[in-house]
């Protein structure tokens, strides 16, 4: 399905997939595509330049683009907090009376919405069809047939 010949070519579509928000490319689909093709991926896999991904759904492949800039180095301790933190059992609300009573205002919605308006529907209006009109601006130049192909005298 696709037209790649080399690593080079393979990297670039999936770059390509990345940047236009299209997702991934089918494992398959490269397999048919790219002669030497489980080796080349084993290698970008190993180098961190793509993902492999298995769908729950029917366990297929799926390779994506691992845009390395995106990458955040996040603080240790930060990390240890967050995990030390369980919120299993509390719903939203909860959540937000505890924050509101250290002090931390949860965020709210500053965004302005619009509320889609319904479109009504017209009414429809029953018009008549009409009927082809002759062409009398053409009178001298039509000629009638009959339906076996004989040409009918006015």
């Amino acid at each position: 399905p696709y037209k790649i010949m080399n690593r080079k070519e393979l990297l670039k579509l999936l770059k390509r997939k990345d940047l236009k928000g299209e997702g991934g490319v089918m494992y398959d689909d490269i397999m048919e595509s790219l002669p030497k093709a489980e080796k080349i991926i084993q290698n970008l896999t190993t180098d961190g330049k793509i993902i492999q991904i298995q769908r729950p759904c029917d366990k297929k492949r799926v390779l994506y683009f691992y845009d390395h800039t995106t990458d955040i180095e996040i603080d240790g301790e930060f990390v240890k907090q967050w995990r030390s933190i369980s919120v299993d059992g509390l719903d939203t609300q909860k959540i937000e009376d505890y924050l509101d009573k250290q002090g931390i205002r949860s965020m709210q919605d500053q965004g302005i919405r619009r509320v889609a308006v319904p479109k009504r529907k017209k009414a429809s209006v029953n018009r008549k069809k009409k009927a082809p009109k002759d062409n009398e601006h053409l009178a001298d130049v039509l000629e009638d047939y009959d339906e076996k192909g004989a040409k009918v005298e006015r």
